[in-house]
Order: C-alpha cells, then sequence, then structure tokens
C-alpha cells in the first residue's frame, strides 16, 4: 500500500507539472516576450552592443565627435585661403562707445593676431582698474582724461582743496568713471591695478598756505598713516603698482645744472618752501622703502615746471601768474633781477611721460620735463608776444629760497622710456590763454552779476 500511495503521489506531480497553467479571473495574461528584431538581421555581437550595451555605444559617439572638433582648425588652417573673403568694414565692429577702445586706434581697428585673422585692436590689452589720487587737479584731470581714452576703468580721490568739481565733470556718467571725495591722509579701501599718486598742494600760493598739512600729507607719525605712506600700504595689500608724483623742487637751489637723477640736491630743511621740498623727499624715502622692504612694485617721477589748460588761474606760479596778468591788463610781475631761468613742459608731455613710466619696467627716479631754458624775462616777453605786446612789466623782490636755475637732464628718460616733450612753449602757450581767458571772463561776469 504504502509503494502504492507513493506511486500514486510521485504521478501526481508529474501531471501538475506537465499540465499547462490554469489562468484564474485575478491573473492577468502575460503573453511571452518576442525577441528583438535586430537579433535576426543583424550579427549576434552588434546585436548585443545595440541592446544592452548602449552606454557604451554613446561614450564611443561623443569620442568621435570630440577627435573632429580638435582636428577642425588644423584642418582650417591647411585649407588654401579664400581670394573672395575680405575683411568686414571697420564701421561694423567699433562699437557705439568708442571709449571703451583705444581711441588712438579707432581708425585703424584691426591687428594681426598670432599670424592668423585679425581682431578689434582694444581686445589684445587686458582694460586697468586705476586710482588717480588728486585726480581734480591741473596735471590729474588730464591724465584721466587720457587713461579713459585708452579704455581703462578710473577712480578719481580728491579732497578739492586744489583741484576742481569742473576739470573732471565732463566724465559724469560714463560707467569707467568714479569720483571719491577723500582725504589720503585718512585710509581707504579699493580694489585697483595701478595707483597714481599725485595728491599734494603743489603750488606756493597753496603750500604756504597750509604748511602743515602739505607736510603731512606726504609724512608718517607713529599715531597716524597718512598721504604716501597710505597708498603704499593699499599698494601693499592688494599688490598694485604705484606711481609717485615728485619734484624738481627735490634738487632745491642746485649747485649742479643741469640736474640729473643722481644729484641729491641742495635744499634748505627750515625755509618756507621745505614744507614742499623736504615733504617730497620723504614721500621717495618711503617709496624706496616699500620698495626695498615690502616688494611693492614702484615708479618713481621727478616733473620739472609744466603748464597748460585747468591750471588754477591764481596759484603763484610763474606761467599762471603771467598769463592770468597779462589778460586782466595787469602788470607782469617779474621777482628779483629776472635772470633766474626755468624750463616748461606742456601738459600732455607729462602725461605720456607719466603713462610711459607706468607701463615701463624700471622703478626710476626719472626727470620729466622739457630741457629748453627760459629766464623770467625771456617768459614773460613770450607771453607779451602771445597776449597782449603792450603789457608792462614789474619788478618785485626775489622770494625767499627761490632756486637760480632749474633745467632737466632728461637723458634718462629718453634711453629708458623713449620718452621726450614734443610741445614747444610758443605752441602750448596759445592753449593755455584760451583757456584761462574764457575762465577769467566768467568769472569777471560772476562779479559784475553780485
Amino acid at each position: 500500500m504504502k509503494q502504492l500511495h507513493k506511486l500514486s503521489t510521485t504521478t501526481h506531480h508529474r501531471r501538475d507539472e506537465e499540465s499547462p497553467t490554469i489562468l484564474t479571473a485575478h491573473q492577468p495574461y502575460s503573453p511571452k516576450a518576442q525577441k528583438h528584431p535586430y537579433s535576426r538581421s543583424l550579427p549576434r555581437s552588434l546585436s548585443y552592443l545595440l541592446t544592452e550595451q548602449r552606454l557604451l555605444f554613446i561614450i564611443v559617439g561623443i569620442l568621435i565627435g570630440s577627435t573632429f572638433f580638435i582636428l577642425q582648425p588644423t584642418l582650417s588652417r591647411l585649407a588654401p585661403p579664400d581670394p573672395d573673403r575680405r575683411r568686414p568694414s571697420s564701421s561694423s565692429y567699433v562699437p557705439t562707445s568708442v571709449s571703451y577702445w583705444n581711441r588712438e586706434s579707432v581708425s585703424s581697428p584691426y591687428r594681426s593676431w598670432g599670424g592668423s585673422g585679425r581682431v578689434p585692436a582694444g581686445v589684445g590689452r587686458k582694460r586697468s582698474r586705476i586710482v588717480v589720487t588728486g585726480g581734480a587737479g591741473f596735471v590729474g584731470s588730464h591724465l584721466v582724461d587720457k587713461l579713459l581714452r585708452r579704455g581703462d576703468d578710473v577712480i578719481v580721490i580728491d579732497n578739492f582743496f586744489t583741484g576742481r568739481k569742473e576739470n573732471v565733470m565732463h566724465h559724469f556718467g560714463d560707467p569707467r568713471f568714479e569720483l571719491v571725495r577723500h582725504d589720503v591722509v585718512e585710509p581707504i579701501l579699493l580694489e585697483v591695478d595701478q595707483i597714481y599718486h599725485l595728491a599734494c598742494p603743489a603750488s606756493p600760493v597753496h603750500y604756504k598756505y597750509n604748511p602743515v598739512k602739505t607736510i603731512i600729507s606726504l609724512m608718517d607719525y607713529k599715531t597716524n598713516v597718512m598721504g604716501t605712506l597710505n597708498m603704499l600700504g593699499l599698494a601693499k595689500r592688494i599688490g598694485a603698482k604705484f606711481l609717485l608724483t615728485s619734484t624738481s623742487e627735490v634738487y632745491g637751489d642746485p649747485l649742479e645744472h643741469p640736474q640729473k637723477e643722481t644729484y641729491w640736491g641742495h635744499v634748505n630743511p627750515i625755509g618756507v618752501r621745505s614744507c614742499y621740498d623736504e615733504g617730497k623727499r620723504t614721500a621717495e624715502t618711503l617709496t624706496m622703502d616699500y620698495h626695498r622692504g615690502a616688494g611693492v612694485e614702484v615708479r618713481i617721477a621727478r616733473i620739472f615746471n609744466t603748464y597748460g589748460p585747468r591750471m588754477c588761474l591764481d596759484d603763484g606760479r610763474v606761467v599762471s601768474n603771467f598769463v592770468a596778468q597779462a589778460i586782466r591788463k595787469q602788470p607782469l610781475t617779474v621777482y628779483g633781477d629776472g635772470q633766474q631761468t626755468r624750463s616748461f613742459q606742456y601738459v600732455a608731455d607729462l602725461v605720456d611721460g607719466l603713462m610711459a613710466l607706468m607701463e615701463g619696467e624700471h622703478v626710476g627716479p626719472f626727470n620729466l620735463g622739457n630741457p629748453g631754458e627760459f629766464t623770467m624775462l625771456e617768459l614773460a616777453e613770450v607771453v607779451k608776444e602771445t597776449i597782449d605786446s603792450s603789457a608792462t612789466i614789474e619788478f618785485k623782490p626775489n622770494t625767499a629760497d627761490d632756486p637760480h636755475k632749474r633745467k632737466p637732464d632728461i637723458s634718462k628718460a629718453k634711453e629708458l622710456l623713449n620718452w621726450e616733450p614734443k610741445v614747444p612753449l610758443r605752441d602750448g602757450l596759445p592753449l593755455m590763454v584760451a583757456d584761462f581767458r574764457n575762465r577769467i571772463l566768467n568769472e569777471d561776469e560772476g562779479k559784475g552779476n553780485k
């Protein structure tokens, strides 16, 4: 019986395995999966690649495409040039705001680039962010004009002690120009590439009016960080290039003529001019100490007498004095016997020299001036010829510590900066006269209305 029961059980299980599955109402019908159509028409390995290795197929496609794009520039250079291909007209590549580009090269806005093709001229040079202290002053405002024309971003810092807002107001609205009313004796935080440090009262009337402020704007005290030291500290923190505008006054009443940069000077440290003379000498010392001790990249310019539009009308400098007096029909005031000599450079020449120094590789100091030498009487005669031949000359006692001779030796600037002044006095003076005449006329009209 046991064997019969075991046999019947085994037979029953076999029947269950061999019998088709009976569908119930709760089990959905699932047809048998069909084979992929590629498997019938393609080789088995390719069918497997397409059906099971899609990711590998995508990667291979990306590699093939990348190879094409890498080789395409090389193939285009090897292709013969198209004779019908013409350079597009310059008008289609000059932007509406020409000031973004170097305006001096807008007439020819293309230059070669790596031997193939052309690009707009302004693309090659990185636009710099530059701060100009004293940028609303006479020289500073002309420097700002040139930097903006070149395409740089410019921040002007000025406390308007001697500067005038009118000197830079034609840049208001330019997105690359900023004006900050600030005194450099107080610290300021900026992010710039270059610092042109021009801030300091430079005329006798101004620095004698406030000699203490003049000298502390250039010197360091234990309890305060002022003027030049502030700007040098800023240059050190942000890695900016720093240019100090020093002066020919560091030579004092020179015993060497003409003056070379190697001459140490002959300065009275307790005279009425010493606040300016010694202040600038100290500024040069600080600049070189930061260069040697802190690795700041610095430049030093020693500026000789400069004239041009936007000078202060009554700043005590000889050129502005003579021009203003001649326009106002006043006698030209000559101090002493009039035989003391000066050299006079036009402001545009000085700006070119400052920018050449900043962009060059040499620290300096460099004399920037016009070696053409005039006595005060000769200058008075040139002013008379230009403005009013009937003007008279009035002699007064000379001022204390007035240098007898002043003439730069600019051979170093010629050799290392490829710079020398180009505008002679008789060409530059009429440009200054036109500006002075317009301002004096407006000044007189304003007085008449009061």
